[in-house]
């Protein structure tokens, strides 16, 4: 069953994490998409260990490559070179959306205006990616996800009250980027193709030709990371105060946080009054929920200081399996720690199939992080392990209307 992208052919420029997340996305939705790497190679491909198969033989791959560049064909090719510049223009001519995450002004530099863009394919959608957005003091800088995090107030949320700043697990900045530049360019496409009209920052507009063109999305690290701050924003806002560090308690809800057992930690999350009085018959303490201190979420969240300890200690008595049995029969939300490992060979991700295989043309089966999405039940296929480089650069030349002599040409001025 074809994906509901479909027929939309991507171009994608960019390297490490927001952009490649982006097109990943994409491409597991069915859109083609071709990345387009430097000479180099994406720098992704050396960011280990670990390591996938071998040095010696050429076939070394960072894991970290791997994550997010499935379902898409490789070109190699140089766009410091003329001819290269001029093989993106062809690629381009056809495309429906170009990504690039090169400092802001560098794809202009290159000769790819968005003017020139859209004289060429007034239907090409320009998807440009940065760190800072495209006004203000920090517009050139590069964006980095662990310094955003740092600046865009990530990092001073995260943590436990009395230790240091630290970052997410993971390069959330970046994947949280890519996220809103897959919704921002499925916007664009459905804007532009709705009859008769293009749509821009005021929506809908009347069409006035190709010099009018497909929208530009623009996305940047830190205007994501400040949007996900949520709650955590508006209290700042609410209140004229930042939010501070609190571990794994919530802000706003108690009890919503990690307590002890006999033998090791368990998450519990009471997200509701009912589950809070469950919460208080499970333990026996009805008295925890009757007192004027613990009655509403605000008086808990207000006296959080006298109620946890009163929760650890009960808790402390049983272990972590006795417990989380007896909040799953009252229906109050619990899990287990897991590593990550641990976390996709639960019964319940083996049963969503949550870790796919793929068949790469070297390094044999690669497990990959299934996609979340599913329509009418189905699931996104993977159709293309991540490429090597420039695997599929004569393939797509040669679908660009380029002859074999051209390509030989091309490969031999180091140009693909």
């Amino acid at each position: 069953m074809p994906g509901p992208l479909d027929g939309i052919r991507v171009v994608d420029c960019s390297t490490v994490l927001a952009g490649p997340y982006c097109t990943m996305v994409l491409g597991d939705l069915g859109a083609e998409v071709i990345k387009v790497e430097p000479p180099e190679g994406d720098s992704t491909r050396q960011w280990g260990p670990p390591w996938v198969g071998d040095e010696a033989a050429g076939t070394r791959t960072a894991a970290y490559y791997l994550a997010i560049n499935r379902n898409k064909r490789g070109l190699r090719l140089d766009l410091r070179q003329p001819a290269g510049r001029d093989v993106l223009w062809r690629l381009l001519e056809d495309a429906d959306l170009v990504v690039e995450n090169l400092r802001v002004g560098g794809f202009a530099r290159l000769g790819f205006t968005d003017e020139a863009l859209r004289a060429r394919n007034p239907r090409l959608i320009h998807l440009a990616i940065s760190g800072y957005g495209t006004t203000g003091p920090d517009v050139s800088k590069p964006g980095y996800d662990f310094v955003i995090q740092a600046v865009a107030g990530l990092m001073s949320i995260t943590g436990e009250p009395d230790g240091r700043p630290l970052k997410v697990g993971v390069a959330i900045s970046d994947v949280i980027t890519g996220l809103f530049a897959a919704i921002g360019a499925i916007g664009a496409l459905l804007g532009r193709d709705r009859s008769g009209s293009e749509v821009g920052i005021a929506g809908p507009v009347a069409n006035h030709g190709a010099a009018q063109g497909a929208p530009r999305v623009d996305v940047s690290l830190l205007e994501s990371s400040l949007a996900v701050l949520v709650n955590q924003a508006q209290n700042a806002f609410v209140t004229g105060r930042a939010p501070r560090r609190r571990g794994n308690a919530h802000p706003s809800i108690v009890p919503y946080e990690t307590l002890a057992t006999a033998n090791g930690e368990i998450a519990v999350g009471v997200g509701s009054q009912r589950q809070w009085e469950r919460l208080g018959d499970m333990l026996g303490r009805r008295e925890l929920v009757t007192d004027p201190r613990f009655a509403t979420n605000g008086s808990r969240v207000e006296h959080r200081a006298e109620l946890i300890p009163l929760l650890g200690a009960a808790f402390a008595a049983e272990s972590s399996a006795t417990w989380l049995d007896r909040l799953d029969a009252a229906g109050i939300p619990a899990g287990p720690i897991l590593d990550v490992a641990q976390a996709f060979d639960t019964p319940q991700a083996r049963a969503l199939g949550s870790r796919v295989q793929v068949r790469h043309p070297k390094l044999g089966a690669v497990d990959q992080v299934a996609s979340p999405l599913r329509f009418d039940g189905l699931r996104g296929e993977v159709r293309n392990a991540p490429a090597l480089i420039g695997e599929h650069s004569r393939e797509i030349l040669s679908e660009a209307g380029y002859t074999a002599e051209e390509i030989d040409r091309l490969a031999a001025n180091g140009v693909i």
